[in-house]
């Protein structure tokens, strides 16, 4: 009799151990080990089969990962910061809807019969699992899990604001400081300033907004936006440069001829101004063989140009 009755009560835990476990048991497990992790469950086999019970009362969020160095997996490491980020603001909130929406992570290297289950050959996935159960369930009573589209990118802010469309209230997130950035721009400004004392006198300097507006009407009168506002592109698919007819243009082009109209443009200023003021016969002699021929060969090479791109044009003069 003795001995039934020892059997009995070393029985006794076993057969409570084997009862299942009810929705608000689980929830108030699920609720310590999302405060024990700054908000966020760090999953394993039996604890995602917990999150997901087909009788939660409760949504979830989970991101599915595989952040071990081995996997090399570049986007989940990249990714992960943001989902805690946006654990943690949840974790802020009052405690009866905190209590009925749980962030979790699910590792690959933690639970590799789960993403077998769930075929997942890739990652990082977050699954928004809605409540199966209770006041909280959708009204069309699905209760399969809805992916996040990655497409609104890694950053915390945009998974804030979709997964508050799931949430019972929207998430309290707020986008930390950007101590970098800022800081990049005040040095940015402090260096600025600094160089001003040396760039000034540059800037004062006439013939610098002279050489500045001769080169800007040098590549705006050779097509520039032209090529910019169609894009166009660098060169033809076989490697020609020069796009036939009057309504195309590649963008070497744009540069070829903005060179040629630059050293015609050159060729004319250093005879009408530095030419006539040489004080040595010879040399102003020999500058103006020189720039006229330069002018000359240049008008050549331009016409040819003209030729090519317009065929049928009927005059040239070198080439």
């Amino acid at each position: 009799m003795l001995l039934l009755h020892f059997l009995a009560l070393f029985a006794l835990p076993l057969c409570l151990a084997a009862v299942p476990k009810d929705a608000q048991s689980i929830q108030e497990e699920l609720v310590k080990l999302a405060r024990a992790n700054n908000g966020v469950i760090k999953l394993d086999d039996r604890t995602y089969d917990m999150l997901t019970s087909p009788k939660r009362t409760w949504s979830a969020a989970v991101q599915l990962t595989a952040l071990d160095p081995r996997r090399r997996c570049a986007p989940c490491k990249d990714f992960d910061p943001s989902f805690k980020e946006v654990g943690r603001a949840w974790s802020g909130v009052a405690a009866e809807q905190r209590d009925s929406h749980f962030f979790a992570t699910l590792d690959f290297d933690h639970a590799m019969t789960v993403f077998q289950k769930l075929g997942i050959q890739s990652a990082p996935i977050v699954h928004v699992y809605p409540a199966a159960d209770g006041p909280r369930k959708p009204a069309n009573g699905r209760t399969a899990p809805s992916t996040y589209d990655f497409s609104f990118g890694f950053e915390a802010g945009p998974l804030a604001e979709q997964l508050s469309h799931h949430t019972p209230v929207p998430i309290p997130y707020k986008a930390p400081f950007n101590w970098s950035r800022w800081g990049g721009i005040a040095a940015s400004g402090v260096i600025l300033i600094a160089a001003l004392r040396f760039v000034g006198p540059i800037l004062q300097w006439k013939w610098t907004w002279a050489l500045g507006t001769v080169l800007t009407s040098l590549v705006m009168t050779s097509g520039y936006m032209f090529t910019r506002i169609r894009g166009a592109p660098w060169t033809g698919g076989n490697g020609q440069w020069i796009a036939p007819g009057y309504q195309n243009q590649f963008g070497q082009e744009t540069q070829v001829v903005a060179m040629i109209y630059g050293l015609l443009a050159s060729a004319f200023l250093m005879l009408t101004v530095v030419t006539p003021y040489t004080s040595s016969p010879s040399r102003q002699k020999a500058q103006v063989y020189l720039w006229s021929i330069v002018i000359f060969i240049m008008y050549s090479v331009l016409l040819s140009l003209f030729r090519v791109k317009n065929k049928g044009y009927p005059f040239k003069l070198l080439l």
